[in-house]
């Protein structure tokens, strides 16, 4: 490091004379400025600003073209310190990329030997600054957010709105730091309840440094963007710059708000990973409230996530985490799920690298779960739920709240997820097991769990369903959500839905020897 240090500042030195003795010979033999033929010297003064004349035509008197020389050197000499200078700065800020990216390597290679998580270390402090500016400014300016390894500022692009986009804009992290820092992204729009859901973030957040929380509005509603504001700098708050409506098909018109959802979370992802420079995210709504243990949870799984490439995301939620459905006395229980369940979810840059460029003009969420996108991989879910939404309002007008996700229990048991082995969760482990307990229950009738007289023991049980609409009956006899999507059951597993029913646990399971989703099953 120190050599290649050495060879950047001779090679910088060496262009820095080289470059001046050219310019030196150019001035020498570049004619004067001023006309040929006329009595001036060099513009605009003529013979009266510089005090002398000419005694031959294209000669000019010595001592002033000496001079003219004389500060045309000190201006270029000026440039080239402040090249210097620049070059200088980024030598620097290279190195620390360079030495962030070794660390980086270094990290994930240990966690592909062992995903064991430790008790997290004390980290140095995470710098997070909060400019809250006069909104009349920001129209008039731009702004300069801070990248992640403490670099010089990056400019926004100047577009017509640019300007009002980042009204708090510095998210900062320490480049020596040995925890991986977790931006928590919320969507926000026009809810005032907004605030709900931030003051449980910022109840719960054990460290703002690790965990900056960084808002982003659509729909330009003020009452909203006061409410976030009053947070100060607790927060950072992003605003979506474009407003205008989508240009959809006549019969896509009353699905307007889906293509601004859509075209929000692209922008605002976009602004995480590559305006922040993140490299991870968590992403909730502004109708999502969070349980005590959420950052815990998230904290503990991002090594699962990174190292294991068949998973793609990390919920906090849980499909069918209805309080009969789930177990109260395992909020440690975690599962793997080929349906991608949002409402909280962790998400790596690179994954964002890979959708981002197909992203769909709407309907989103549909969109990851169709196999094109899911590309066989899988979520890591709860037992129960570390969000619930109280957010009943919205372009799906209801739509599952009132019969699913108002009953939906949140979490109130912290679980110190980070003291435990999750290496269970990995697919080469997860799966040998987890197929051999479902197939190795007893098969029993849907009838002979509704009477629940003739079975014996606590359970677990296996329902076996065969087709699309025994699925459906099934699941609705049995409480639980009967809904597919590209084929895929909600919380489902290799098919196989795991619930409580009545106290006792029940597999809803497809006969053994499972091979891959029907898509037409949707």
């Amino acid at each position: 490091m120190v050599r290649k240090k050495g060879s950047l500042i001779l090679c910088g030195a060496f262009l820095f004379v080289a470059w001046n003795a050219l310019l030196l010979l150019y001035l020498w033999g570049r004619p004067p400025i001023g006309h040929l033929g006329e009595g001036g010297g060099a513009e605009p003064g003529g013979k009266e600003e510089w005090g002398v004349g000419r005694g031959k035509v294209g000669r000019v008197n010595l001592a002033g073209e000496v001079i003219r020389l004389a500060e045309e050197v000190e201006i270029q000499l000026e440039t080239q310190k402040k090249l210097l200078k620049q070059i200088e700065s980024n030598r620097a800020v290279w190195a620390r990329q360079k030495d962030i990216g070794k660390r980086e390597t270094d990290d994930m290679k240990e966690v592909k030997e062992e995903v064991v998580q430790q008790p997290p270390k004390t980290p140095p402090p995470l710098k997070t600054s909060v400019d809250v500016s006069d909104q009349t400014e920001v129209r008039q300016t731009q702004k300069p957010v801070h990248t992640a390894a403490e670099g010089p500022p990056v400019e926004h692009v100047a577009t017509e709105r640019k300007e009002e986009i980042i009204e708090n804009s510095e998210v900062t992290t320490s480049a020596s730091s040995p925890e991986v820092v977790i931006p928590i992204l919320v969507i926000a729009c026009d809810r005032v309840t907004v605030k709900r859901s931030l003051d449980r973030l910022i109840q719960y957040r054990p460290s703002p440094e690790l965990y900056p929380i960084i808002v982003s509005q659509d729909c330009g509603h003020a009452e909203t963007a006061r409410v976030i504001g009053s947070y100060g700098e607790q927060v950072t708050h992003i605003r979506q710059p474009d407003l205008s409506d989508i240009r959809v098909r006549p019969e896509h018109r009353k699905f307007q708000g889906y293509y601004k959802i859509a075209r929000h979370y692209r922008w605002a992802l976009n602004q995480v990973f590559n305006t922040f420079l993140q490299s991870t995210v968590v992403i909730v709504e502004d109708d999502l409230e969070v349980a005590p243990d959420f950052f815990e949870y998230f904290r503990a799984l991002h090594p699962i996530l990174r190292s294991d490439p068949t998973l793609w995301c990390v919920s906090a939620w849980n499909d069918n985490g209805r309080d009969a459905l789930v177990d109260p006395s395992k909020a440690e229980l975690l599962y793997r799920t080929d349906f991608f369940p949002g409402l909280g979810w962790m998400l790596l840059k690179e994954m964002w690298d890979e959708l981002e460029p197909k992203w769909p003009s709407a309907f989103w969420d549909d969109w990851m779960r169709q196999p094109e996108q899911r590309k066989d991989r899988s979520c890591i879910r709860p037992e129960i739920s570390r969000t619930i939404t109280f957010g009943r309002k919205g372009v799906s007008l209801g739509q599952f709240f009132d019969q699913y996700l108002r009953y939906i229990k949140l979490n109130t048991e912290f679980v110190p997820f980070t003291k435990q082995d999750l290496s269970y969760l990995l697919k080469e482990k997860y799966e040998e097991k987890y197929i051999k307990e479902v197939y190795s229950v007893p098969l029993v009738k849907i009838e002979e769990l509704q009477q629940g007289g003739t079975l014996k023991g606590p359970g677990p049980f296996r329902v076996q369903y065969s087709s699309r609409d025994s699925f459906k009956v099934f699941a609705r006899n049995l409480g639980v959500m009967d809904d597919l999507k590209s084929g895929v059951p909600r919380t489902g597993y290799r098919g196989v839905v795991s619930f409580l029913y009545r106290g006792r646990r029940v597999f809803l399971a497809p006969p053994e020897g499972w091979t891959q989703y029907d898509v037409s099953w949707s």
